[in-house]
């Protein structure tokens, strides 16, 4: 029975501490904002937990990027280059999952994600405050 007691305590601060140590976890996620210079951007995507993260963040940001395969297929691992309309880099990065979603000053930016070694451009403006989608396809991985 006094092996019980001394034991106890131990238990309830060995608990205690995992259980802090959960939100920290969640915290440093895939889901957590970086910063590159003036472009804040998350990326993820990878699951339902991921998607509501995402989706919640998402009225913090001006342009959202979605990458798949033309099959409907999310992908991640997607390597990301933002330029501005001078042509200087401002972001090159891969997007952790098939959801990117970066805030820009307005203006106007060429986007380049490569899948697979397959690089897809697009031309965009985008505004200070509305989200703008931009969906990003390719054939087969």
């Amino acid at each position: 029975m006094r092996y019980s007691n001394l034991f106890t305590p131990a238990l309830v601060a060995l608990l205690l501490c995992a259980a802090t140590l959960v939100p920290f976890a969640d915290a440093n996620s895939d889901e957590s904002v970086q910063t590159a210079g003036r472009v804040s951007y998350v990326s993820g995507g990878v699951g339902t937990t991921s998607l509501d993260r995402l989706r919640s963040l998402a009225g913090d940001f001006n342009l959202k990027l979605v990458f798949a395969l033309k099959s409907g297929d999310y992908v991640s691992s997607v390597n990301v280059t933002i330029a501005d309309a001078a042509g200087k880099q401002l972001l090159d990065t891969t997007s952790e999952g098939p959801w990117f979603l970066a805030k820009l000053p307005a203006g106007n930016y060429q986007v380049v994600a490569t899948f697979a070694g397959k690089a897809e451009k697009r031309t965009i403006a985008v505004g200070s405050e509305k989200l703008k989608t931009i969906d990003f396809r390719w054939g087969a991985e």
